[in-house]
C-alpha cells in the first residue's frame, strides 16, 4: 500500500471565502432574493434586478464572487470516478497544496459495473467530499458544480476519451448516467447537496480535429441514440447543469447549436446551467471559423443558452452588448437559469436553510471522508464489481494459494496506481504488487520483472507455478499533452491508430516459458487480444485510477470474489472490423445493435465462478396499447458451486417494422446476487413508448402496432429465453 502521508495534515488556510467572511457578514442579509418564502422565480428576479450590466458579464464565469452583494458562487470541479483536487492535471490549482480524495475505477469500469445503484453511493461520497473541501475552511478549495457524468456514447474503441464513457448502448449509459447524477445531488427535493453537470453534449466521439469537425448523422439517431443519455439524465436524473462539445453537429458547431434552445431547454425542462467546454469560445472563431471575432462569437453563444463560459469573454461579450449584437435582456433570459443551479445550491439563502451548509465546517475531531473506512470499502467494491472474465479454461481461475510456492508478476507499473487525466489524487493507493503480496502472505515468494525485456520476464516466468503478466495501456501514453507514441493507446486529443496490442508479444513469451499464465489487461480501451484469446488460459480484464486496484484484482484471482463485470462495448476482432472513425451513421454497422460481424467478444459479456442458467420468461400480458407496459418475468438459477452476482440482460427485437431499426436493442438489466442452488425471479418493466421511433416529418415519437420479442440472458450473444408481446395499436406523442 502506497500511503500519500502528510497530505491532509499539510493543506493550509484558504484564503477564498475565508477572505471574504468579513465583508459578507456586513452584507445586509435582508435582500429578498435570500427570503425562502418566495418562490424560485421571484428571488432569481431580485437579484437579477440588483446586478449590474458588468456584474452579470461577471456571472458567467466560474466562481464568481459579489462581495456586496454577500454572494459568491460556485466553481466548477472534476469528478468522473472520484472528486479531482490533484492528480496528473493539477486540478483545484496548479502549485497548491493537494487535497486527496477518494478515487474510483474509470467511468468506463463503473459502467462495466452494470450497479446503478452502487453509482449511486459512490456519486454521494464524491458530492459529500466537494462539499466537504469547498466548505471546509482549512481547505476551501474546489466548488459544488461538479463535471460529471460523461454521457457521451463509446460508438468507436479508437476514440481517446474512451475511458470516459460508461459504454455504447444508449440505455445503459443513461440508466447510469441517471444514478450517478441523483447521487450526487442527494434526496433532499429543494437543495442539491453538488450539483451534476454532464458532459460533453453532443456526439463528442473522436478527438483527432475535434476542435473544428463535424459530426454528421440525421435527427432520428440524433433522438433514439446520441442524447439519450442527457435527456435521461434530465428528466429521470434532476441534472440541470450541461457542457456543450467542442465539435459541430452537422456543420453547427454545439455551443452555438439551435438545439440547445430548442430541444434541451424546452422539450427536456433543463432550465440550469449550459456552459462551454474549456476555450470553446476561441475555438468558435479559429477553428470553426464561425465568426469573425469573439465579440460576435459571445453574443450568439448567449443567444443559443449558453450562459457560463470557460474561456476568455469579459471584454468581447462588454463589447458585444455595447455593439448591439446582443441585449441585456439575452443576458437576462440566460442568466436566470444559470442563478437557478446557485440557488438549488443554497448559495441565495440565509443561514440555516441550506440542509448541506455545515458538511466540512466542523475541523476538529471529525475524520476527513477519504480517510473513513466506509470510502475505502466502497472503494473496493467498485473495483471488484470493475472487473471482468474474459476467459477462463479449465478453471484456472481461481488460484489456490495454498498451493502456490512463486508467483512471477511480470508487466510495466505493477508497482504504481496509474491515474488518468480526470483523476484526483488517492489518499493511498495500492497496487498490484501490494495486493497479490497481501493476499498469499510471506509463505508465497512473488518475483517480478517490467516486462522491458521479454527474454528476461520468461526466464522469470519459467521458474514460476504461475504467471501473471499484465499488459494494457498508460492512461496518460507516459508523454506529455498531445503526446501517444504507442499506436494503440490514446487519450484525450489523441485516437488510437490501432486496436492491436503491442504488448501481446511478451503474452507470448511468457506463455511459451510457463502454460500457467494468465492475462490481466489493465486498460482504457477495448483491444484484439485474438492470439491471447486462442490460447491464453484465463484472462482478465479491469481499468485504470482506483485506489484499490490491487485489493481488486487480488480479490478475483485468488477467489475472494467472483467476477460478475460485463463489458459495456463490443470488442472487435482487430482494425479490419472498423468503420472510418468519423462515421457516425450507427446504421451502416457500429455497436452491437446494427454490426453483422462477429466480435472477439459481445456487449454484455463476461463471466464468473459460477454458472447461470435461465429457466423461463413470462410476460404479465400478451398484449399492451400505446400507452402500456407488461412486467418481464425472468427465472434464473445459479446451477455453480458458489454464491454470485448475474446480470440479467433484457432486449428486444422488432418484427415488422417500417422503418430499420436496431437487430437487437437493451431494454432493461438487473445486477442480482444468488446463492449456489438457489433460484431467483427477476422482475423488469417494457413500456410501450420505450419501443417508439422518432417519426421526423411529423416530429413526434411514433409507436407502431407490431409484434415485438423480448430476450434475456446473460449476454447479448447469449439469450436463450423470449416471448412475444403484441402492440396492440398504434400511436404517437411529441416530447
Amino acid at each position: 500500500m502506497r500511503l500519500r502521508t502528510g497530505i491532509w495534515a499539510a493543506v493550509m488556510a484558504g484564503v477564498g471565502l475565508a477572505a471574504l467572511g468579513a465583508q459578507m457578514a456586513r452584507a445586509q442579509a435582508d435582500f429578498p432574493f435570500r427570503d425562502p418564502k418566495l418562490s424560485d422565480d421571484q428571488r432569481i428576479a431580485d437579484l437579477l434586478g440588483r446586478l449590474t450590466l458588468q456584474e452579470k458579464i461577471d456571472l458567467m464565469s466560474d466562481h464568481p464572487k459579489f462581495p456586496r452583494l454577500g454572494l459568491v458562487f460556485s466553481g466548477q470541479v472534476e469528478g468522473l470516478h472520484g472528486l479531482a483536487l490533484g492528480g496528473p492535471a493539477g486540478w483545484g490549482g496548479r502549485g497548491l497544496l493537494t487535497v486527496p480524495t477518494t478515487t474510483f475505477p474509470q467511468e468506463k469500469g463503473l459502467g462495466a459495473t452494470w450497479d446503478p445503484a452502487l453509482l449511486k453511493r459512490i456519486a454521494a461520497l464524491e458530492g459529500y467530499e466537494a462539499r466537504y473541501d469547498y466548505q471546509n475552511p482549512v481547505i476551501d478549495r474546489g466548488g459544488v458544480v461538479v463535471r460529471a457524468p460523461n454521457a457521451d456514447l463509446s460508438r468507436d474503441p479508437r476514440w481517446g476519451r474512451t475511458e470516459e464513457s460508461y459504454g455504447e448502448d444508449p440505455y445503459l449509459v443513461g440508466t447510469l448516467t441517471v444514478a450517478f447524477a441523483q447521487g450526487l445531488q442527494g434526496p433532499d427535493p429543494k437543495h442539491w447537496q453538488a450539483a451534476s453537470l454532464m458532459k460533453h453534449f453532443l456526439a463528442n466521439e473522436n478527438e483527432d480535429g475535434r476542435a473544428h469537425s463535424s459530426s454528421d448523422f440525421d435527427e432520428r439517431l440524433f433522438r433514439e441514440y446520441y442524447s439519450v443519455p442527457f435527456r435521461m439524465g434530465i428528466e429521470q436524473g434532476g441534472s440541470r447543469a450541461v457542457m456543450a462539445a467542442y465539435n459541430s453537429w452537422n456543420g453547427i458547431p454545439m455551443m452555438i447549436n439551435p438545439v440547445l434552445k430548442n430541444v434541451m431547454i424546452e422539450e427536456w425542462g433543463n432550465d440550469g446551467l449550459i456552459c462551454t467546454d474549456g476555450g470553446a469560445l476561441g475555438l468558435l472563431i479559429t477553428a470553426h471559423k464561425s465568426f469573425p471575432d469573439k465579440e460576435q462569437g459571445s453574443a450568439a453563444a448567449v443567444k443559443a443558452g449558453i450562459n457560463h463560459f470557460l474561456d476568455t469573454y469579459k471584454d468581447d461579450l462588454a463589447k458585444a452588448l455595447k455593439d448591439g449584437y446582443v441585449t441585456e435582456a439575452d443576458m437576462d433570459a440566460s442568466l436566470k437559469n444559470l442563478l437557478r443551479v446557485y440557488l438549488r445550491l443554497g448559495e441565495m439563502d440565509p443561514q440555516g436553510v441550506d440542509p448541506y451548509a455545515e458538511i466540512g465546517r466542523k475541523t476538529d475531531g471529525e475524520v476527513a471522508p477519504w480517510e473513513r473506512e466506509s470510502s475505502r470499502v466502497l472503494a473496493r467494491q467498485a473495483t471488484d464489481e470493475s472487473i471482468v472474465l474474459l476467459k477462463n479454461s479449465n478453471n484456472t481461475l481461481p488460484l489456490d494459494r495454498t498451493k502456490l510456492k512463486t508467483i512471477a508478476l511480470i508487466g510495466p507499473w505493477t508497482d504504481q496506481v496509474l491515474l488518468d487525466w480526470y483523476s484526483g489524487t488517492p489518499a493511498y493507493a495500492v497496487t498490484i504488487l501490494d495486493g497479490i503480496r497481501e493476499a498469499v502472505g510471506r509463505n508465497v515468494k512473488v518475483i517480478v520483472a517490467d516486462g522491458s525485456d521479454e527474454a528476461a520476464a520468461a526466464a522469470l516466468a519459467r521458474n514460476a507455478d504461475v504467471a501473471i503478466v499484465v499488459v494494457g495501456n498508460h492512461p496518460e501514453c507516459n508523454a506529455g499533452w498531445d503526446k501517444c507514441p504507442t499506436p494503440s493507446n490514446g487519450k484525450e486529443d489523441v485516437d488510437r491508430k490501432t486496436i492491436v496490442l503491442e504488448q501481446e508479444s511478451l503474452v507470448r513469451q511468457v506463455y511459451a516459458a510457463n502454460p500457467h499464465t494468465i492475462e490481466v489487461l489493465r486498460s482504457s480501451f477495448p483491444y484484439a487480444i485474438v492470439w491471447s484469446e486462442q490460447n491464453v488460459p484465463a484472462i482478465v480484464h479491469m481499468v485504470h485510477n482506483s485506489q484499490e486496484e490491487g485489493h481488486g484484482l487480488a480479490d478475483v484471482l485468488f477467489g475472494d470474489y467472483s467476477p460478475a463485470g460485463r463489458l459495456t462495448q463490443t470488442w472487435p476482432t482487430g482494425d479490419a472490423q472498423l468503420l472510418p472513425i468519423m462515421d457516425y451513421n450507427l446504421l451502416d454497422g457500429r455497436t452491437y445493435m446494427y454490426s453483422k460481424q462477429k466480435p472477439l467478444y459481445p456487449f454484455g459479456y463476461g463471466l464468473s465462478y459460477t454458472t447461470f442458467s435461465y429457466e423461463g420468461i413470462k410476460l404479465s400480458a400478451s398484449a399492451m396499447n400505446a400507452d402500456g407496459s407488461v412486467q418481464v418475468t425472468v427465472k434464473v438459477k445459479n446451477t455453480g458451486p458458489r454464491a454470485g452476482d448475474e446480470v440479467v440482460q433484457m432486449y428486444v427485437q422488432h418484427q415488422g417494422s417500417v422503418v430499420t431499426r436496431p437487430q437487437l436493442e437493451l431494454k432493461s438489466f438487473k445486477r442480482v446476487r444468488i446463492e449456489a442452488g438457489a433460484e431467483q425471479d427477476v422482475t423488469m418493466n417494457l413500456k410501450a413508448r420505450d419501443l417508439a421511433y422518432w417519426d421526423t416529418p411529423n416530429h413526434q415519437w411514433r409507436v407502431e402496432k407490431e409484434t415485438v420479442r423480448v430476450l434475456a440472458g446473460g449476454s447479448s450473444d447469449t439469450l436463450p429465453v423470449h416471448a412475444d408481446v403484441e402492440v396492440s395499436e398504434a400511436g404517437s406523442f411529441h416530447p
